[in-house]
C-alpha cells in the first residue's frame, strides 16, 4: 500500500507542477511533454522484450555459422578425393577460404557502418548456406579454390556482421553477454561435426552439404524477420533520437553529443585487442590441426582416442563460454582475460609435454576453458571503441592467427619436435594475459561510439 501511494505521488507531482506553472503564466510544454512521454511511452515499455527477441535471433545466427562451417570441415577428405587434389594442392585451395574471409572482413566493416549490422548479417546468412553446397560440385583444384574463395568471403562477412550486431546488443543490455553468442557458435559447430560424422558413411558430400544449405536457408528465413524487426541498431538509435534534442548550449557542453572520432590511440587499442584475438585463435587452430597428431604420433594413442583431442578442447571451450557472462559480471574483463590466459598457458604446457594420453587430454580441456572467453572479450572491446570497423580489425587479426598458427607449428615441428612446437600456444596465451593486464585501464571506456544505447534502454539487466 505504501509503495502504491509513492507511485501515485510520483505521477501526480508533474501534473500539480504543471497547474502551478500555467497559473503563473509559464509555458511548460517543452519540459512537460518529454516527461509525459517518459511515463506513457509504449516503446520504452517494449524495449526489454525486443532485446530478448533480438538476443535469441542473433544467437541462432551464431549457431548457424558454426553448424555450416563444421559441416564443410568434416567433408574435406571426401572433397579432396573427389577432386583428386594432392595434399599441397588441397592446402592451397583451403588457403582460399582464409583469403576470402580476411579480404571480406574489412569490407564488411564498412558495409555495416553504411547499411547497419543486421541487414548485412541477414544477407550473409543467405550467402553462407548457398556457398557451402558448391565445393562437392567441383571437379578440379582450380575451380575448388574459386568456390572456396566465395565460401570464405561469406564466412568472413557473417562473422564480422554478427559480432558487430552483438557489440551493439551488449551495449544495449548493459550486460557482458558476448561469450554466450560464441558459445552458440561452438555448440553449432559440435552439432554440425557430430551430424557430419554420422552421415559421412551413408551420404556423399553433395547431398549432405545440399541438406545443410536447405537447413541454413530455412533457419535464415525463419529467424531473419525477428532480427530485422527488433534488432537494427539504427532503430535503437532512432528511439533515442526521438527524445527531445538538447539545446545548442547544452550540446556544446556535453561530450556525449559530440560526433564520435577515432583517434590514433583508439586505433592502437583496437590493434592491441586484435592481437589478443590472434593469440587465442592461434591456439584454437593449432589444437584442431595438430592435437590429434600429437596424441597418435608422440604418445602412441589409438586413432579413435586421438580424434577425441579436439572434442575435449571444443567441449571445454563451449562450457567456458556458457559461464562467460557470469565470470565477466563477477570478475570483470581484465581479470577474465588475465585468468583465462594464465589457465590456457598452464593447460597447454600440460597438453604438449605430458608423458601419457590422459593428462594430455586434460591439458587440452583446460586450455579450452582458458581460451574460451578471451576472443569474445577482445572483439567486444574493439567494437565498443571503434564500432564495426573495430570488430572487423580484431576479427581479421584473430582469423589471421588461426591461419598462421598451423603452418608455423608445422615448421617448428620440423626444426625441433611437435611437443615443443605446441608449447608456442602456451607462450601466446601468456602474451594475451600480459596484454590484458597492460590494457586494464581501458576496461570501462567512455561510450563515444554508441551514445544512443544508454539513453533509451532503461533497466534491462534482467534480459
Amino acid at each position: 500500500m505504501i509503495r502504491t501511494r509513492h507511485r501515485r505521488a510520483d505521477v501526480i507531482r508533474p501534473f500539480l507542477a504543471t497547474t502551478v506553472l500555467y497559473a503563473t503564466g509559464a509555458h511548460p510544454y517543452p519540459d512537460f511533454v518529454p516527461l509525459l512521454n517518459k511515463f506513457g511511452s509504449a516503446a520504452s515499455r517494449s524495449t526489454a522484450p525486443d532485446l530478448r527477441r533480438l538476443r535469441a535471433a542473433l544467437t541462432v545466427f551464431f549457431a548457424l555459422d558454426g553448424f555450416v562451417f563444421a559441416g564443410w570441415v568434416v567433408r574435406i577428405p571426401a572433397v579432396k578425393e573427389r577432386t583428386g587434389a594432392s595434399a599441397s594442392e588441397l592446402g592451397l585451395a583451403l588457403l582460399a577460404v582464409s583469403a576470402g574471409a580476411v579480404v571480406t572482413m574489412t569490407l564488411t566493416g564498412r558495409l555495416c557502418k553504411r547499411h547497419g549490422s543486421i541487414p548485412v548479417t541477414v544477407a550473409c546468412g543467405v550467402l553462407l548456406p548457398l556457398s557451402v553446397a558448391l565445393p562437392p560440385l567441383t571437379d578440379s583444384v582450380l575451380v575448388l579454390g574459386l568456390v572456396l574463395l566465395f565460401f570464405g568471403a561469406a564466412y568472413g562477412g557473417i562473422s564480422v556482421a554478427m559480432n558487430s550486431a552483438a557489440v551493439d546488443l551488449v551495449s544495449a543490455l548493459r550486460r557482458p553477454v558476448m561469450p554466450s553468442f560464441h558459445a552458440a557458435f561452438s555448440l553449432g559447430g559440435m552439432v554440425g561435426s557430430g551430424l557430419g560424422g554420422l552421415v559421412a558413411g551413408h551420404l556423399s558430400p553433395t547431398p549432405h552439404l545440399l541438406g545443410i544449405t536447405v537447413v541454413g536457408l530455412a533457419v535464415t528465413a525463419t529467424t531473419a524477420p525477428a532480427l530485422l524487426r527488433h534488432g537494427a541498431a539504427d532503430r535503437v538509435r532512432a528511439r533515442a533520437g526521438a527524445q527531445p534534442k538538447p539545446r545548442p548550449q547544452d550540446s556544446a557542453a556535453s561530450p556525449r553529443s559530440r560526433p564520435p572520432r577515432t583517434d590514433r590511440r583508439t586505433r592502437a587499442l583496437v590493434l592491441v585487442f586484435g592481437l589478443i584475438a590472434l593469440c587465442t585463435a592461434y591456439g584454437e587452430g593449432a589444437i584442431a590441426d595438430w592435437g590429434p597428431l600429437h596424441l597418435e604420433q608422440d604418445l602412441r594413442a589409438h586413432p579413435g582416442v586421438a580424434a577425441v583431442a579436439y572434442s575435449c578442447f571444443a567441449l571445454a571451450m563451449t562450457v567456458g563460454r556458457l559461464m562467460g557472462t557470469t565470470l565477466l559480471e563477477r570478475l570483470g574483463r581484465t581479470r577474465t582475460v588475465v585468468g583465462g590466459g594464465a589457465t590456457a598457458c598452464a593447460g597447454m604446457l600440460l597438453g604438449s609435454l605430458a608423458p601419457s594420453t590422459g593428462p594430455a587430454l586434460a591439458g587440452f580441456a583446460v586450455t579450452g576453458l582458458g581460451l574460451a572467453n578471451i576472443f569474445p572479450v577482445a572483439v567486444e572491446r574493439a567494437g565498443a571503441l571503434a564500432g564495426p570497423g573495430g570488430v572487423a580489425a580484431a576479427s581479421t587479426l584473430g582469423y589471421g592467427g588461426m591461419l598462421v598458427g598451423p603452418p608455423f607449428i608445422g615448421f617448428m615441428a620440423d626444426w625441433y619436435s611437435l611437443p615443443t612446437a605446441l608449447t608456442s600456444v602456451a607462450v601466446l596465451a601468456g602474451v594475451a594475459a600480459c596484454i590484458g593486464f597492460a590494457t586494464r585501464h581501458t576496461e570501462h571506456p567512455a561510450p563515444t561510439t554508441h551514445p544512443a544505447h544508454t539513453e533509451d534502454i532503461g533497466h534491462t539487466e534482467t534480459v
